[in-house]
């Protein structure tokens, strides 16, 4: 990419973000320069980078799946303890969650942290596939670069108010089990976001560019049917399968799908369907995804779902017990956060990479050109993607939701992964650990830090940010489909 043309590009994009900024009479434009006070956050990441990296790769290694994140979570609180912060673990009755403060009084902003891993996704940091430990997790998500930028924006801000003196507090929230929609979830039920003000979140990607779109509400629930065992030879008339009713509600979902909207989904797996054909399975389960763009039609759908189940256990004669994991709300957005987060990019240029980085991306590429049949135009997206007047819909879920129903929320993502990649595959395992994923999750910390900065600089974007945030949720009330008092999941499988 040429010079002139990065300077054409990136003063189109200041063009376009600056007309879309909130304004008022101490706004900034898209063209002011960063603050004293931000400048110290951007060079306390560039000095910690190094540390950004290790934590990063540490968490890579770790690769603990959802709620058993034990050794990513103490690693971040030491950490966050040796700089100075105030730290409470073990908070909304997860041993792996926990709130790290630094600072006091007003304004309260919350950076979140995540760090669990996926699954059978192991894979060496090479371009072909080569698990570490076949069958074990990996961050498939980029979840170790996520906690790791976000770990390092906290430190960068922290280091802004005390050389500057800004007031305010300054928190990172270790989520666990973001993968199964569960921390956040249980956090915010707990109350643990009550008093901030304003929440600020990122991604990996493989796009740099503001996350103001919405997500998928979902609740995740098991369905268990208990039965009567006998020998499915010898005396098959005196048991009642459990599987036999599993297969029943499958089969009803299954011709639920015709009748539901289209941004709709329903997943299912079947995790427990007996031990041995010739024995009448007594118990059974199927875990289940219900998700839509809206919760109330995740509501309807999933009190349909739950009448499935029910008819089920009546023709096969068995009794059904339901457990839900977990109900997640999409996401809101908010324009005066998104235009914050916009202003940041414009100021502060994505990272630039090597021949060699694009080479390795390339590589992860060819199984994926394979598989959709044609070619990706670029290997590493370089570009800062312009403010979208209205934010995409993603066809995934995030735990995010639920705090973005109480209190300002807005998210970015920046480019970790190579061009096209879809989420969830062993080359953003790969990536993450790169020094591809390095460059995304330390620009990550610059954003954020920069963005967190500002609001302890402007209470007019925080009260401006509180007032869309009151318009957009008038007569939303939030409900929830867990039962009340209910504990999260010690374990998720």
């Amino acid at each position: 990419m040429s010079n002139a043309f990065t300077a054409g590009l990136r003063i189109s994009l200041c063009a376009v973000i600056g007309a879309m900024l909130f304004v008022d009479d101490k706004a900034f434009s898209a063209e002011d320069p960063l603050t004293a006070p931000q400048q110290t956050a951007l060079a306390e990441v560039q000095q910690r980078a190094s540390d950004i990296r290790a934590v990063n790769h540490a968490i890579w290694e770790f690769a603990e799946v959802g709620l058993a994140e034990k050794k990513s979570s103490a690693l971040l609180v030491e950490r966050l303890k040796a700089a100075g912060f105030t730290v409470q673990t073990g908070v909304a009755d997860m041993p792996t969650a926990f709130v790290a403060s630094y600072g006091s009084g007003k304004p309260v902003i919350a950076i979140l942290a995540e760090y669990d891993a996926l699954p059978n996704l192991s894979q060496k940091i090479s371009p072909d596939l080569d698990p570490v430990t076949e069958g074990a997790p990996g961050h498939g998500c980029g979840h170790s670069g996520l906690g790791a930028g976000a770990f390092g924006a906290a430190l960068a801000v922290k280091a802004a108010m005390m050389q500057h003196q800004l007031p305010g507090t300054i928190r990172l929230y270790g989520t666990p089990a973001e993968e199964t929609t569960i921390g956040k979830v249980y956090m915010t039920l707990g109350g643990v976001f009550h008093d901030v003000d304003v929440c600020l979140h990122w991604h990996p990607s493989t796009k740099n560019e503001v996350w103001n779109g919405s997500s998928k509400a979902i609740v995740s629930a098991k369905f268990t049917f208990n039965g009567v065992t006998a020998h499915a030879a010898g005396s098959p008339e005196n048991g009642r399968s459990a599987l036999d009713a599993v297969e029943l509600m499958n089969i009803g979902v299954n011709f639920m799908r015709e009748h539901v909207k289209e941004d709709a989904r329903l997943h299912y797996v079947i995790t427990d369907g007996g031990g041995a054909p010739n024995v009448v399975p007594a118990t059974a389960t199927v875990w289940y995804y219900v998700r839509a763009d809206d919760h109330k039609d995740v509501e309807r759908y999933f009190a349909w779902v739950q009448d499935i189940a029910k008819g089920a256990a009546m023709m096969s004669r068995t009794k059904l017990k339901m457990d839900i994991d977990t109900d997640c709300h999409e996401l809101v957005g908010n324009t005066p956060l998104a235009e914050l987060v916009s202003r940041q990019y414009a100021r502060i240029p994505a990272p630039k990479f090597t021949e060699e980085e694009h080479a390795f991306a390339r590589r992860l590429q060819e199984p994926l050109i394979e598989q959709n049949g044609k070619p990706f135009t670029v290997a590493i997206d370089e570009k800062i993607y312009p403010l979208l007047a209205v934010g995409e819909k993603s066809k995934g879920s995030t735990d995010v939701g639920d705090i973005s129903w109480h209190l300002p929320t807005m998210g970015l993502r920046t480019a970790c992964f190579p061009f096209g990649s879809p989420g969830h595959c062993w080359q953003n395992v790969a990536s993450i650990g790169s020094t591809v994923g390095e460059k995304g999750t330390v620009y990550a910390a610059q954003l954020l830090s920069a963005a967190a900065v500002e609001l302890l600089q402007r209470p007019d974007i925080v009260a401006a940010a509180k007032a869309d945030f009151a318009t957009r949720m008038k007569d939303k009330p939030y409900t929830t489909l867990i039962p009340t008092g209910q504990k999260p999941p010690a374990k998720i499988r």
